[in-house]
């Protein structure tokens, strides 16, 4: 039985995208787009943070190039939020986060930058007039201040100022600045975007994650030494988790083909590890996370010997599972690909997808039950495009630049 690059299941696809482009628009709030709650309310006390605010113009650039009534609206939303209450007309960059009366978060986050990256970058496909300079201006930022030369990786953030910068060095970040780099290159064609994502991708995964069983170190030291212990006390962290985080190492997985298929396509040297070890990341996620505590599901977080620390299943961890197993099938043709995506895919419909409220539940506890350990609502709709529309498109150019090529559904059998 066959799912992928096929017209019935891309029809159902399409007919899920639709219900959450129309759930994501609830997150509309006069400073950009809000944090929502489990039945699609905006949580005023979470305030307007720049990850979701930038996330969201990411999405809707994809619904306007998907021919998305009212999603140009929402792109122009996202534009003027990181033009008017989000940005730092002082020191320049943007506010981590900020409400109806001000600043909340003044501190300049490499995580959230990174998605500021990506949404403009998606945006100047939907032929925004604006677009462009925002483009350039987060280009501008990350290049002054996130990418850092002398260590050809991201620093994690900066104080408002842009004057203190934190000893802390980020995985997470990194790997978030490879994925905005990707469609930066497809917008830019700057290679140097490209060089950029393979170097933070060789010292990560080739580097510190092949040795390590493929479980992937996220917290290091100013000198890029793991910190093994980083967060210990506070496991179940949105962003830190202590650990490893089995959904990125098979998120990763995903970004290093996408990167392979990118270096390719312009005949410039693709190494042969970039493919063993995505393979081996997506192993290593099924061995350590996927079913392992007696129950359907991927466990959250990991230990530095496998064991589960935080048991909880999140939503993003399966989402990013669904489309990395589409593209190593893609790749590989095995079978056993297409075998984990139908599977992840039966899981999702039984557990996560919410008809009764909207959207899809964030967060399950270790039997599958609604919880909010790690996380609380339906924060916004990001990490859902990777399994609605990745599936549908070849794996370069990236998620905007393919779409506004028309490439949606063109290997449908």
């Amino acid at each position: 039985m066959k799912w992928i690059n096929t017209r019935a299941h891309n029809s159902w696809l399409e007919t899920e995208v639709d219900r959450i482009f129309e759930f994501g628009r609830r997150a509309v709030v006069p400073t950009g787009f809000g944090w929502l709650g489990n039945t699609g309310n905006i949580r005023e006390e979470m305030g307007t943070q720049l990850w979701i605010t930038a996330r969201m113009l990411h999405v809707y650039s994809l619904a306007a190039l998907m021919g998305r009534p009212g999603a140009y609206d929402l792109v122009e939303h996202g534009i003027s939020a990181l033009e008017g209450s989000l940005k730092d007309k002082n020191y320049g960059g943007w506010y981590a986060t900020v409400n109806d009366s001000g600043v909340v978060d003044p501190s300049k986050q490499g995580y959230q930058h990174c998605f500021v990256l990506l949404g403009a970058a998606s945006a100047v496909l939907t032929g925004h007039p604006r677009a462009r300079n925002l483009l350039n201006e987060a280009i501008e930022i990350i290049e002054k201040y996130f990418w850092n030369e002398e260590e050809q990786m991201c620093l994690e953030s900066w104080d408002e100022q842009f004057t203190k910068t934190e000893e802390y060095r980020g995985g997470n970040a990194n790997m978030h600045a490879v994925e905005a780099f990707l469609i930066v290159y497809d917008v830019t064609k700057e290679k140097k975007w490209l060089d950029r994502a393979l170097h933070i991708t060789s010292v990560i995964i080739h580097h510190f994650a092949k040795n390590n069983n493929y479980r992937v170190n996220e917290h290091f030291d100013p000198n890029w030494q793991p910190i093994v212990d980083y967060n210990k006390e506070q496991p179940a962290s949105h962003f830190r988790a202590y650990g490893g985080t089995p959904g990125h190492w098979i998120e990763w997985g995903r970004l290093i083909l996408h990167l392979r298929a990118t270096l390719i396509s312009i005949d410039a040297e693709a190494p042969e590890w970039l493919l063993d070890d995505a393979k081996n990341l997506f192993a290593a996620g099924i061995r350590d996370a996927w079913f392992v505590d007696g129950a359907p599901g991927f466990v959250y977080s990991v230990d530095w010997d496998g064991k589960p620390v935080v048991r909880e299943r999140i939503r993003w961890v399966i989402v990013e599972a669904i489309g990395t197993a589409y593209a190593l099938y893609t790749v590989t043709n095995d079978s056993r690909y297409e075998e984990y995506y139908q599977r992840f895919w039966d899981y999702c419909r039984t557990y996560l997808m919410d008809y009764e409220e909207c959207s899809w539940w964030q967060e399950l506890d270790a039997n599958n039950q609604i919880s909010s350990k790690v996380w609380d609502g339906k924060q916004d709709i990001y990490h859902l495009m990777h399994c609605l529309i990745i599936p549908r498109l070849p794996l370069t150019p990236g998620l905007a630049p393919a779409l506004a090529q028309g490439l949606l559904d063109c290997y449908v059998n």
